[in-house]
């Protein structure tokens, strides 16, 4: 079969050629029925943009580029890409992925960019406040979005969610349990949500009249093993041993589980353990785990959405944004039976 060009397609919507162009080019002032009128005349005939062409006319590539830390545990991460891929694809946009760790350097951004002519590019934490990395991005002049930062820049476009506020309704939540002495696991010192999710506990903490031991909050690193060591160093504490544990993260509370059994106590009934996330881990270990659902794929889908229609000209209402939480209870959360204090 004969492949349908853009001419066929203006044919059939009864624009101009250029009018199609600028529907598949994302440009702004296109009335949104003339837009769905060109999209309608693409579909019925099977039209795919020509990207070669595309990018020539535009002056563009289309690609997108994904600077992403190598992670231990792929999760978050997986949801992640899912969103920034589903964001690309909605534009006709190509999505680039370059793996990347603490050693990232000015030359390496540079290198990438040059090589995969990205448009712009989305920066999941931590990799948006490492600096080698902005301040060559903003040399480069390539635009970017930053994914949950640790600081807000208002002409930098941000997502993240609301990590302080959901961690003070997670420690609400299982005080509403009966437990008054909490420990707390923090996650990676490099990464924005840490800070914020133990202000959250903190504050909570303090609202509400609890033990405020500083033997409580310990340090992780956001994996497994780190959960089990800091779980550890909390139910060695003999006579101060928490009943109930807040991990930032549910690979960190999936370690503290093990950890449980490991020192022959068991979850719920001798200590509670809630996590952060609601990744896949929190539904693959037993006690299913009490968590904090954050909407990882719409935060990262909305990020490069911002950034694509910035790359269009259209100027974002918003550039900082907040997403909202959610606490899901599942089996490892239960009431502190016997509570003396």
């Amino acid at each position: 079969m004969k492949r349908s060009t853009i001419k066929d397609v203006a044919s059939t919507a009864g624009v101009s050629i250029k009018t199609v162009s600028r529907v598949f080019n994302d440009e702004k002032y296109v009335r949104e029925a003339l837009r769905e009128r060109v999209l309608d005349a693409a579909a019925s005939l099977d039209y795919v943009p020509n990207p070669s062409a595309r990018s020539l006319a535009a002056r563009r590539s289309y690609n997108i580029g994904l600077i992403l830390e190598n992670p231990q545990e792929f999760a978050y991460l997986k949801r992640v890409v899912e969103g920034v891929f589903d964001a690309c694809e909605a534009s006709n946009y190509t999505l680039l992925v370059r793996p990347a760790d603490a050693t990232v350097s000015h030359e390496d951004v540079t290198k990438f960019v040059r090589q995969s002519r990205v448009d712009g590019i989305v920066l999941p934490a931590p990799m948006g406040d490492r600096t080698e990395i902005t301040d060559t991005l903003l040399e480069l002049g390539t635009p970017f979005a930053q994914l949950s930062p640790k600081h807000l820049r208002e002409d930098w476009i941000s997502v993240r969610p609301n990590d302080e506020g959901a961690t003070y309704e997670l420690a609400e939540h299982v005080h509403s349990f009966g437990h008054k002495r909490i420990g707390f696991i923090e996650g990676d010192p490099e990464h924005g949500a840490t800070e914020r999710r133990r202000n959250g506990f903190v504050r909570c903490v303090r609202d509400l009249g609890l033990d405020s031991d500083p033997d409580l909050i310990v340090p992780g690193m956001f994996d497994f093993d780190s959960g089990n060591a800091s779980a550890r160093k909390l139910l060695e504490l003999e006579d101060r041993r928490p009943t109930a544990i807040i991990a930032s993260n549910d690979d960190m509370a999936a370690g503290a589980i093990v950890a449980l059994n490991q020192m022959g106590l068991q979850p719920v009934e001798d200590v509670s353990i809630v996590g952060f996330d609601d990744s896949p881990t929190a539904t693959r270990i037993w006690p299913f785990l009490t968590t904090v659902r954050q909407p990882i794929f719409e935060m990262a889908r909305m990020a490069a959405s911002i950034l694509i229609d910035s790359l269009a000209g259209n100027t974002p209402e918003e550039m900082n944004l907040e997403f909202g939480c959610e606490i899901v209870t599942r089996d490892s959360l239960g009431p502190h039976v016997g509570a003396s204090d």
